[in-house]
């Protein structure tokens, strides 16, 4: 007897049915939070170039403040003469971030690439098209600490994405939300 109309009487057919529903929900948080820092990166960037051509705003004394500068290079300024590579390894980084949310079932790995893919593109768009020419531009960078390298929004993504996936591994969370079983003693 069915509980109610058009309920299956076959407790496998609901498993089934959650998987395939958490994996659209677990796609959409990666698609939404790739938008939303994306857009979060390419926003703080432009109100950068607008409001401190003219000079450094101190925002907590001398420990925060926005300074605009442009990197060519990787992290720390690495790598100033290999702008071109860069700009190829984040083009590779976007491809493999994609291909691997085809499979991602966990809020975790899609809050992690979700940050990874908008940080990486928002970086990627300043090589693109930024100065001094096109694959070789310079990264808009402008959040100041003392004694570290002025950073963006891009950078805090990647940074905390890979956090995340540090933590996701360390919980033994599969990118398809499954857990690795443990070892009995």
């Amino acid at each position: 007897m069915q509980a109610a109309r058009g309920a299956s009487l076959n407790s496998s057919d609901q498993v089934d049915q959650v998987p395939a529903r958490r994996r659209v929900d677990t796609r959409l948080v990666f698609a939404g939070i790739a938008l939303l820092a994306y857009a979060a990166d390419l926003g703080s960037k432009q109100w950068a170039l607008a409001s401190l051509a003219d000079g450094d705003i101190p925002v907590l004394g001398d420990w925060f403040t926005f300074h605009l500068t442009f990197n060519p290079g990787a992290a720390f300024s690495t790598g100033t003469d290999f702008t071109i590579l860069f700009t190829g390894l984040a083009m590779v980084a976007v491809v493999v971030v994609l291909w691997l949310s085809r499979r991602v079932g966990s809020t975790g790995w899609a809050l992690a690439l979700g940050l990874l893919l908008g940080g990486v593109g928002g970086n990627l768009t300043d090589r693109i098209v930024r100065q001094p020419e096109p694959f070789h531009g310079h990264v808009v960078d402008f959040l100041m600490l003392p004694n570290w390298p002025v950073f963006n929004v891009a950078d805090m993504c990647i940074n905390v994405a890979a956090g995340l996936i540090i933590l996701q591994t360390f919980r033994g969370v599969a990118l398809d939300g499954s857990r690795e079983s443990q070892p009995e003693s």
